[in-house]
């Protein structure tokens, strides 16, 4: 029997801006990337932007995603709200949607959706605001394939759980920039180890996972992590950088770098 050839896709959070103020090297990072996560206004990101990285994300034939998130630009999306389960379902089809539209006046259309921040742990963990999320996923319509859009999270998770119980892809996807608990879950970024910041470790880390499926725990401990697709963190000094010698070291290590969508 032929051994399968390792398969990864790269996303990053772009369109991290509002009006003249820019967090993410959106150019540069599209460059890199095969799927991008566009803020889509509740926590960065303004119309003007939306519609720039569609048309860029187009250009560099990446595919978008909807990065929903808890209106919270105060915040960046990283304040955990306590949110009518209605309300957010209504709030995320609102984002899906509004990004569809610069989406496919780019001539590309909105193909997975996944959570930003707050909302992301909150769903990973909360079976009622996973609930809610993936209705709003529904309620957002059909993506380009006919189908109901994939959610892009943590295996395992509430999302995830949500997401198949209601007859939608659940993608699961893995942090080379992140520090791991033994239970799986990210650590928080308000606890030591969160961020990884050595480039070395975090390159060995994305082979590692995108191989071998596993990562090493903030405790020494080895977990599995399936993932299809890798994140690399947009809003750190130098990640386009990173993001450059990551997808390098992950094709010198024989593994193929593709969109999942």
């Amino acid at each position: 029997m032929t051994p399968t050839t390792p398969t990864i896709d790269l996303n990053a959070d772009l369109g991290e801006g509002f009006g003249r103020w820019r967090l993410t090297d959106d150019e540069a990072l599209l460059a890199v990337v095969t799927s991008a996560n566009v803020a889509c206004g509740f926590h960065a990101g303004d119309p003007a932007t939306m519609r720039r990285v569609c048309e860029l994300a187009a250009e560099h034939g990446v595919c978008v995603g909807a990065q929903v998130s808890y209106r919270d630009l105060a915040g960046f999306g990283r304040r955990e709200m306590d949110v009518p389960a209605a309300e957010l379902t209504a709030e995320v089809a609102y984002q899906i949607g509004a990004l569809d539209v610069f989406a496919r006046a780019a001539g590309t259309a909105v193909r997975y959706v996944k959570p930003h921040g707050a909302l992301y742990h909150r769903a990973s963990r909360d079976p009622e605001q996973a609930a809610a999320v993936v209705a709003g996923v529904r309620l957002a319509g059909a993506g380009p394939s006919g189908g109901p859009l994939p959610v892009l999270g943590l295996e395992g998770s509430a999302l995830h759980e949500a997401a198949a119980d209601a007859g939608l892809a659940a993608v699961p996807e893995a942090f080379a920039d992140r520090g791991y608990r033994p239970d799986g879950t990210l650590v928080p970024r308000t606890e030591t180890g969160a961020v990884l910041s050595d480039p070395g470790q975090v390159l060995k880390r994305a082979v590692t996972l995108a191989r071998d499926g596993e990562v090493t725990a903030v405790d020494g401990s080895t977990v599995t992590v399936r993932a299809r697709s890798l994140c690399l963190h947009g809003d750190t000094p130098g990640a386009a950088g990173l993001a450059r010698r990551v997808r390098r070291e992950l094709t010198a290590s024989g593994i193929v770098v593709r969109a999942f969508a």
